[in-house]
């Protein structure tokens, strides 16, 4: 699984699904290593240097110079962290995700890509808006450049979320599209609301390819709704060459 738009300007990418586990809490250090050097044969890829980062809903995003970051099982990684931002080349990001949802951004003129994790507390404070003006302001990219995808995320019939979470998203005037309410109860479609706050910041249609698959409906990816306690964690690889 991966994004043929962001393949076709250059920008190596693939998805790691229920085949691997990339959740340290449920998969050994061996296993975890292994799946990733598994992913990144499957991609096609030898990086000079890989990044990952312990993800925890945040809105922080971390430059990766190939050089910074603490050393980790593979790779490099950074604490406290749901972006990772680039312009080297030979520089792989990993973000994690099971129910929320993987977004790369890529422009093909700066050569800079940034790929973050977005659940409903990423999506309601902009955290892939966040990233577009590290990318136009730290490297001058233009948003009429920048490509997206939006990756795989629980559909909307299987994401029933409380009325705290309707509240958090209070301050984007569209929310009402993406969310229904079922009783006491909400459904949030969290692709949509995604890929409505990078319309909103001024990114191009064409320039979005969106995901079709649910993380709960499809057998080839983890759900933490759906596999309860134990889940397990997806991957999205990205690297310029």
């Amino acid at each position: 699984m991966h994004s043929q738009l962001l393949r076709d300007h250059g920008l190596v990418n693939l998805i790691g699904g229920s085949d691997y586990n990339f959740r340290l809490a449920t998969t050994a250090e061996a296993s975890f290593k292994q799946d990733i050097n598994r992913l990144l044969t499957q991609a096609e890829v030898e990086p000079k240097e890989l990044y990952t980062a312990k993800q925890i809903h945040s809105t922080n995003i971390a430059y990766c110079d190939g050089k910074n970051g603490a050393s980790f099982i593979d790779g490099r990684h950074f604490e406290d962290t749901d972006g990772l931002i680039t312009d080297q080349a030979g520089v792989a990001l990993l973000i994690k995700f099971a129910d929320c949802t993987p977004i790369v951004l890529f422009d093909p003129i700066k050569r800079v890509q940034a790929s973050v994790h977005s659940g409903w507390r990423g999506t309601a404070n902009n955290i892939s808006q966040i990233a577009i003006e590290k990318m136009i302001q730290t490297f001058g990219s233009k948003k009429e450049d920048i490509l997206a995808y939006v990756g795989p995320s629980i559909d909307q019939q299987n994401y029933e979320v409380g009325p705290e979470v309707h509240a958090a998203f209070s301050k984007h005037f569209d929310r009402e599209l993406y969310f229904e309410q079922v009783g006491e109860k909400y459904l949030l479609d969290l692709s949509l609301a995604n890929y409505q706050g990078l319309i909103n910041i001024g990114l191009p249609v064409h320039n979005i390819e969106v995901a079709t698959a649910s993380t709960y409906t499809s057998n080839q990816l983890h759900s933490a709704r759906k596999e309860g306690e134990n889940y397990g964690l997806n991957a999205i690889v990205t690297a310029i060459f």
